[in-house]
């Protein structure tokens, strides 16, 4: 629904006339005898007005509105009528007990009323039964179906396609009406009758109506025939299929019964979603596709090649020809068809360039196009798939009409040029150019901050050009009006400025945000000043740099005054600087945030300090990639029909915070303390296609572990009474056996349950490890059909499930990001432990640092995980131990031998002797 902008408005009807109280007093019109079909229609026209612009009625006024309309009934003026239905349609949403006008809408739904009321008495009524009464109005709505009239059937087939979420096993039944819907072979127009159609309820004769027939070619209905028969089959894949293929008409398309176009662009995007799901089929698709491709309707050549071009793994000859027609669409003198090429081709560019490359000439002739929206995208598919002797003169092209085009395309064109930018590192200097120019433009925060992170990307990846990119941002925050990006300016200054050539030339534009910018910039500047003064080699420029913190100390914002103390005090202080300021590692967020919520809930733990020992930390590296952002060229590029409709999964903090709160639900869990640790991942301990599915969570607490057993009931028609899991630990375990808490009864809807398992650690202080076997034990009773009570009696059964491992990755020791070196070195008066071992059945040094990666949990530290050469490598690693076992280092050094295997050194540090025995225990076991 459009809502009505306020120069609309004022340029339309007065506020009083449009005036909902004055409707309503003037509501007294539908009471009026004989009744002014003039007056009422005009009433009529302004109530539905109000409602499309966004105005609430209450329900006693839609009500009242209601009624007075229903009283209109009594007057054949065909254009009343007409408004009488259309705004009930409306107010019956909001009005109550509106399904008391029924048997007047049924009148005109009649085959011996007038043809035009037939139409819209059919949607009105799909707006006003109950679900409940569908069966009621079966047959009007299977003879509204086969009605020979267009705007009849119409009308009935997107009412039935309303109607289906409400009352899916009545209009199943309607699946053959829709299907000679689809086949019509010729129609009248909305003003003809017709002969006696189905169970002589389709006859709209012209003696009763007065209407003549007019040959209809729109074909309208075969679109929402096939929408509806769609929605009842789309659950049957093979039925779709099947559909496909006989509204298809062949190989050539020729024989296809659809004559509307949009119906048969729907059909080419349901054989996209058939080949999406199911790829065996995507050789009878193409097939159909590529007779598509010659069809007679632009709107059906432009669909079949969109839908070619997004297909996985489309061969190439089948992929030229979907080019072909897309090229041949950018010469039409249409803008629309042209635009809708050159969008489609921009997409095809990011995964098949070369091929996109054969249509550089006509891409390159709309550049000039009138349409910006349309050069925009052809300069963006010309970026992606130029050469680098092609770069200077598109660069030329853009610049002169980047002045000319919105925002958002203007975000889509630095994206192109930023990915070119790191595809050809050579012409960095033409494109640094273009970007600090139009960075000097007007524009918007998303444009400003396109520009910015290009200039970031080509700072990281391109060290010639690092220099020039920082002094234009220098001389962007200058006068810089969004506080985020002079923030992150400042921050990037203080990160590379210093290991600069000449770091005193960015000290000035620094200083300057100090005195002339707000509160946030200001600390921001703070901030990169301190970095300078750490990491300055000069002792003069040091000096320097606390003279300005020190005249920060007077600031009137207390965040300014307090970042400047503080690195006054870091900047004496060697060893806080190294943990302050050139700290690589930061705390894992959402470890982070699962440890604190945790601690304000614990009523004991908020008493004490809160321990950050036990937080994994993350490199800034691992940090930035978590929350990198999708190139906006990559989502605004790609049409959005194709998105997953699927949530994204749930994050590592969701997770625990999920774990953390199923547990507070457990009365007999209350006295165990804060979490340990939680699995990151579930264990799946039964095949996904069984009766019975069954994952496993482990929660490590101080003195008890936790088994939790999500159990899933895939049987509709059985209930499972006392659910329970029945373990059994392998000997010396070091655990004991608390109690289970069972599930009492379990049916598809209330699944998965969760069965509770807890054990008792006999030794805190040890890492009890070790394999249990498990059996999901239940009674099985059967569900009544007819009551959906289950039965009296039931039997007791069982089901064996995979062993549970309770190891110590994983479960004992969390990865978390170190500076080997310093950390390794720091490490050397503590617990530390060196074996050797020989991995004969590793085939390669890259196989053995996997496993080991596997079998610990830890962090790879330094790209080690990656291998260098194929005979000697050292493999570093880092990771905590819950449960106050501290950090641990471990380095492992390897030799590959052909027929010998891998020969393993293991080193291991940690801070507590246990850790470093659970280590070697887990590498040896």
């Amino acid at each position: 629904m459009a809502y009505a902008s306020k120069k609309e408005e004022e340029g339309g009807l007065s506020s009083y006339y449009n005036n909902k109280t004055t409707i309503i007093q003037e509501a007294r019109v539908f009471n009026e005898s004989p009744i002014s079909p003039r007056k009422c229609r005009a009433l009529l026209t302004r109530i539905v007005y109000l409602l499309y612009i966004g105005e609430s009625l209450s329900s006693q006024e839609a009500t009242t509105l209601f009624f007075g309309t229903t009283k209109l009934f009594q007057h054949k003026d065909s254009a009343l009528r007409q408004m009488v239905y259309l705004a009930i349609k409306e107010l019956a949403t909001t009005a109550e007990d509106v399904i008391m006008v029924t048997s007047s809408i049924m009148k005109d739904m009649q085959p011996n009323s007038e043809v035009i009321y037939r139409p819209n008495a059919i949607r009105a009524l799909c707006r006003i039964i109950d679900p409940s009464m569908a069966q009621g109005v079966e047959r009007f709505f299977k003879a509204a179906i086969v009605d020979r009239t267009p705007s009849i059937s119409s009308a009935a087939l997107v009412s039935s396609y309303h109607l289906y979420p409400h009352a899916k096993d009545v209009v199943k039944r309607w699946v053959n009406e829709a299907q000679e819907a689809v086949n019509a072979k010729s129609s009248p127009s909305f003003f003809g009758g017709s002969s006696g159609g189905y169970l002589n309820f389709g006859s709209s004769g012209a003696s009763s109506s007065g209407y003549q027939p007019i040959p209809s070619t729109s074909y309208i209905a075969q679109y929402h025939a096939l929408g509806l028969l769609y929605l009842i089959r789309k659950q049957d894949r093979m039925a779709v299929t099947k559909m496909i293929q006989q509204l298809g008409g062949g190989k050539s398309g020729a024989g296809t019964t659809l004559k509307n176009p949009m119906a048969l662009c729907m059909l080419i995007r349901y054989a996209a979603k058939i080949v999406d799901e199911d790829p065996n089929v995507q050789r009878q698709m193409l097939d159909l596709l590529d007779g598509w491709l010659r069809h007679k309707s632009d709107m059906v050549n432009l669909e079949a090649a969109r839908a070619m071009c997004e297909m996985k793994s489309v061969p190439t000859a089948q992929l030229s020809k979907a080019i072909s027609v897309l090229q041949l669409f950018l010469s039409s003198p249409k803008p629309v068809l042209k635009f809708a090429a050159a969008r489609t081709l921009a997409s095809l560019a990011l995964t098949h360039p070369s091929s996109v490359a054969t249509c550089n000439v006509d891409l390159e002739n709309l550049i000039a196009d009138p349409n910006r929206s349309v050069a925009t995208y052809a300069i963006t598919t010309l970026l992606k798939t130029g050469n680098e002797a092609s770069v200077d003169r598109l660069m030329k092209q853009i610049t002169g009409f980047m002045s000319e085009i919105s925002d958002e395309f203007k975000v889509i064109i630095v994206d192109a040029i930023r990915s070119l930018c790191l595809k050809f590192p050579t012409k960095h200097v033409s494109m640094l150019s273009f970007l600090a120019g139009v960075l000097r433009d007007e524009g918007g925060y998303d444009f400003k901050r396109a520009v910015v992170e290009a200039m970031f990307d080509m700072i990281k990846y391109i060290a010639d050009c690092k220099e020039q990119a920082l002094s234009h941002l220098c001389e962007f925050i200058e006068d810089c009006e969004f506080t985020k990006l002079s923030v992150r300016i400042l921050h990037l200054l203080g990160m590379e400025g210093p290991g600069s050539p000449q770091p005193t030339k960015y000290i000035r534009f620094i200083y300057n945000r100090v005195v002339l910018e707000n509160a946030t910039v200001r600390a921001a500047a703070v901030s990169s000043l301190a970095k300078f003064g750490v990491n300055a080699i000069d002792v003069g420029l040091r000096r320097s740099i606390g003279v300005l913190l020190n005249r920060c100390l007077d600031d009137v914002d207390d965040e300014v005054r307090d970042r400047a103390a503080m690195y006054l005090k870091v900047m004496k202080e060697r060893p806080l600087a190294d943990v302050y300021i050139k700290e690589e590692s930061v705390f894992s967020l959402a470890a982070l945030e699962s440890k604190l919520v945790a601690y304000i809930s614990d009523p004991v733990a908020v008493s004490q300090p809160f321990d950050t020992t036990s937080i994994p930390k993350v490199s800034r590296a691992q940090l930035a990639a978590e929350s990198v952002r999708q190139s906006t060229l990559d989502t605004i590029a790609v049409p959005v029909a194709k998105a997953d409709p699927t949530p994204p999964p749930p994050t590592a903090a969701d997770t625990q915070s999920a774990y953390l709160q199923q547990l507070a639900e457990v009365p007999e869990l209350a006295e165990y303390g804060p979490v340990l640790n939680s699995s990151a991942k579930l264990a799946q301990l039964t095949e996904s296609e069984t009766e019975y599915q069954v994952t496993c969570v482990k929660h490590i607490f101080k003195e008890h572990i936790v088994f939790q057993f999500n159990v899933t009931n895939t049987l509709p028609d059985t209930i499972l009474e006392q659910v329970s899991v029945i373990m059994q630990p392998q000997a010396d375990c070091g655990l004991t056996e608390d109690f289970i808490i069972p599930v009492p009864a379990l049916t598809t809807s209330t699944s998965p349950g969760i069965v509770y398992v807890s054990f008792s650690r006999d030794n805190p202080e040890e890492y009890a490890t070790g394999s249990f076997q498990c059996t999901l034990k239940f009674v099985s009773k059967e569900l009544d059909p007819s009551t959906g009570e289950p039965e009296d009696e039931g039997y007791e059964d069982e089901y064996q499930l995979e062993d549970v491992e309770l190891a110590a990755g994983g479960d004992y020791i969390i990865p978390s990001y170190a500076s080997f070196s310093s950390e390794w070195d720091r490490l050397r008066t503590g617990a530390s432990s060196t074996e050797t071992f020989s991995l004969t059945a590793m085939e390669s040094i890259k196989a053995a640092c996997d496993s080991i990666i596997e079998i610990l949990n830890m962090e790879p530290l330094g790209g080690t995980e990656t291998p260098t050469s194929p005979s000697v490598h050292t493999l570093q690693l880092s990771g905590l131990v819950n449960g106050g076992g501290g950090k641990v280092l471990v380095r492992c050094r390897m030799t590959y031998t052909k027929g010998e295997g891998v020969t393993l050194e293991l080193g291991v540090r940690a801070e507590q002797e246990r850790a470093c025995a659970l280590v070697v225990s887990a590498v040896s076991g």
